[in-house]
């Protein structure tokens, strides 16, 4: 599993792909961390268009995650969550611990328009 960080204004948008288990949760748990701790960001998506399974382990690194954001008075929240990690959110009744979002434009419009202004921006088509 790989995980890639992407910041638009004060949202920190985490990228993970692949399956997230007991072999690739620690990697999941060290790209958060310091996002999780950091008092910049006000909110982090995790953008999980890629993620096509999450087990109770990735679960509980959500879950961690979630607790410090939370302590700082910041929000987390998943979008895109594929048909099977959607079920899994469902049964875990995870939507009690992270927002979830069909996408992450619609994320990042609720968590905050500065960050969806930037991320257009960014996605804008470049004029010559």
């Amino acid at each position: 599993m790989d995980v890639s960080i992407r910041r638009f204004n004060d949202v920190a948008v985490a990228l993970p792909t692949g399956r997230i288990d007991h072999a690739s949760a620690d990697a999941l748990q060290q790209a958060l961390t310091p996002i999780a701790s950091a008092a910049a960001d006000s909110a982090l998506v995790l953008d999980f268009a890629a993620v096509d399974y999450i087990s109770s382990v990735g679960l509980r690194v959500l879950m961690m995650a979630s607790r410090q954001m939370r302590a700082r008075g910041a929000r987390i929240a998943t979008a895109a969550l594929q048909p099977v990690v959607r079920e899994i959110f469902e049964i875990a009744r995870f939507q009690h611990v992270v927002e979830i979002f069909p996408t992450l434009r619609d994320a990042l419009a609720a968590l905050s328009p500065a960050a969806l202004a930037a991320c257009d921006a960014e996605s804008a088509p470049r004029q010559p």
